[in-house]
């Protein structure tokens, strides 16, 4: 009888264990992809919008740069004695000095850079040059100076033949004999200037 019941016993224990194990060791649920679906968005084509170009004004910082580099560059020329490039320099340095209308400055270096233009027969850039004196002079009211420089730039336009040059040294010059009492108030205006400035100096 007691082994009858120690048999029961048994049979009964391991059913449960199988439950149990079985309950235990249950296969995992499949989990959930987290990673993001991808979707596929149209994007119309917008025009590219049109951007406005705005002209800033140099500063006078800039232009002091500017101006110390190109001496830089002719002093260095000079020294090695480049003068071709170093007449060019002049020449930029003249035309940085006319948007600050630093006339005399400007003046004083287109006449440096003819000099050495003329000795290295560049005519060309004699010519570039004496536009620019004959422009500035003609600003500040010296009429007979201008009509110099143009008269030189005929004469070395013709001895090169260089006609376009010729044309248009004609039409400066016809345009200047024809412009004389306009130059002569500039001219006025420009020594009433000078008077005033000297009388101030004076002062101060």
């Amino acid at each position: 009888m007691r082994f009858f019941l120690f048999l029961v016993f048994v049979t009964l224990s391991l059913s449960a264990s199988a439950q149990f194990w079985k309950r235990k060791h249950k296969p995992a649920p499949e989990v959930l992809s987290l990673a993001p679906v991808s979707y596929q968005i149209q994007i119309k084509d917008n025009p590219p919008a049109k951007l406005e170009v705005v002209k800033i004004p140099r500063s006078v910082y800039d232009l002091e740069i500017e101006e110390a580099s190109i001496l830089k560059e002719a002093k260095h020329n000079m020294r090695f004695r480049i003068y071709d490039q170093a007449s060019y320099n002049f020449t930029d340095l003249a035309i940085l000095y006319l948007k600050q209308n630093r006339f005399s400055e400007a003046k004083w270096y287109l006449l440096q850079s003819n000099n050495i233009a003329k000795q290295a027969g560049n005519a060309r850039h004699v010519l570039d040059n004496l536009y620019l004196l004959t422009d500035i002079k003609v600003s500040i009211g010296e009429l007979t100076l201008a009509m110099a420089d143009l008269l030189e730039a005929h004469d070395l336009a013709v001895s090169k033949g260089m006609q376009t040059d010729v044309a248009l040294v004609n039409k400066k010059i016809k345009f200047l004999q024809t412009n004389k009492i306009v130059a002569v108030k500039a001219e006025l205006r420009y020594a009433e200037a000078v008077e005033a400035a000297n009388a101030k100096t004076v002062v101060n």
